[in-house]
């Protein structure tokens, strides 16, 4: 029996929710069970000889039920990529090992040796030394990394006939700057360059297709799992380019081999309906912690976009998905390291309000000092550039437990510094 997919009739995805979009296509099982079916097979047989041929020139494929090998392409990793597409609004999406292996294909498709990339120059540590020492040394890649607030700067960054990528994150890791989406794409696209923008930080809550990027990846370990369990990322965007990324002759998402294991795609798919409430829940969370953090101390160096004084606080309301909030991630700056891992230690091992760890998207909430841990690949005047400051702690949102006891655990916490 043909595995059959229910349509929930979304006619422009321009148009709809992105709850609806989340759930805009549902994958039945072999034999008619309401989850789907994992295909736990690492390769594929054929009806002949001739269609084994056929599909390693590329003349058939999934569209018409002939798969090669998982590496390429398999069912219950299509089916993932289906989901994650609908939720970003992007025609197709292809699900990989991790977010880095998502990051690098992504870059290595777009980019040919000696070309050349405008990146943010606050970005996750991994991406940041990709872009510094592996693509430089490895590929001839170049990068100018540039303020993405100043529209100016980045446009006077790219070089004509040279730049491939223009790269940022939606709401920056760890500095939560929010990036203006629809203006930096028009700048971009003007001079012919991609736009590939990392959405890991605002699921649900932004949508970059829609608001003019080209590219859009995921660290699917952190808010699309939930669990801090698994390690996964994804690529999404127009099929022209993701089908290019998977070609068996030069595609780097065949050859350099960073595709998903099908089990876990089927895990992953079962998170997806529910991270609607999940990152409504982070973000109203985090909403209520920082308004009453100003109250206890006006004088606490606080870093998040619903605040209104942020610098984009009114630019993030602008580009965001209707009643999904700000984010579930917030920043304190205790100027120090060392008062930084005091504040850890207490909330941790005292008040029990959360977990050192470098993830982010848990149910409980994670801390980490960015400079010291995720952002420690970067030298003193990088780190300086990036304003990432040596005290400045990193907040993951949980969502359990009720409002009050955490905010005590917080407070009792504090009061010991």
């Amino acid at each position: 029996m043909d595995r059959k997919t229910v349509n929930v009739g979304i006619e422009s995805k321009k148009e709809v929710p992105a709850e609806a979009l989340a759930a805009a296509r549902h994958q039945l099982g072999e034999h008619n069970g309401i989850n789907m079916s994992i295909e736990a097979s690492n390769t594929f047989t054929f009806k002949d000889s001739d269609a084994m041929n056929r599909a390693f020139l590329g003349e058939v494929g999934p569209k018409t039920g002939i798969y090669i090998y998982s590496r390429h392409l398999n069912p219950t990793i299509l089916n993932l990529g289906r989901q994650i597409a609908a939720m970003e609004g992007t025609e197709t999406a292809y699900c990989t090992a991790s977010g880095m292996s998502a990051i690098s294909s992504v870059l290595l498709q777009l980019c040919n040796a000696g070309g050349h990339v405008v990146a943010a120059k606050t970005l996750y540590g991994g991406s940041h030394a990709l872009l510094t020492h592996f693509l430089p040394q490895k590929c001839n890649i170049t990068t100018t990394f540039v303020d993405i607030v100043d529209l100016e700067e980045v446009d006077n960054a790219m070089i004509e006939g040279k730049t491939s990528v223009l790269y940022f994150e939606s709401i920056s890791n760890p500095t939560l700057i929010v990036a203006n989406i629809p203006e930096l794409s028009k700048i971009a696209h003007a001079k012919g360059v991609k736009v590939v923008v990392d959405n890991t930080f605002a699921p649900m809550i932004l949508s970059p297709a829609k608001l003019g990027a080209d590219v859009v990846v995921h660290s699917i370990s952190k808010y699309i799992s939930g669990e801090a369990d698994i390690i996964a990322g994804a690529v999404c965007g127009p099929a022209d380019i993701v089908d290019q990324m998977r070609d068996p002759h030069e595609g780097p998402l065949m050859l350099l081999g960073p595709t998903m294991n099908p089990k876990l795609a089927f895990e992953i798919s079962g998170r997806i309906p529910h991270l609607s409430m999940r990152m409504k829940k982070h973000c109203k969370r985090a909403m209520k912690y920082v308004t009453k953090m100003k109250e206890l101390d006006p004088n606490l160096d606080v870093l998040y976009p619903g605040l209104k004084e942020h610098p984009q606080h009114s630019l993030l309301k602008s580009m965001s998905n209707k009643d999904y909030g700000f984010g579930g991630v917030f920043c304190i700056d205790m100027k120090t390291e060392g008062r930084a891992y005091r504040l850890m230690d207490k909330l941790q091992n005292n008040s029990k309000f959360g977990f050192m760890g470098v993830s982010l998207g848990y149910y409980e909430t994670l801390m980490s000092c960015s400079s010291s841990s995720t952002n420690s690949m970067l030298d003193n005047k990088e780190k300086e550039i990036a304003g990432i400051s040596p005290g400045l702690v990193r907040f993951s949102v949980g969502y359990v437990g009720t409002f009050e006891q955490k905010w005590s655990q917080f407070t009792k916490a504090y009061s010991e510094m």
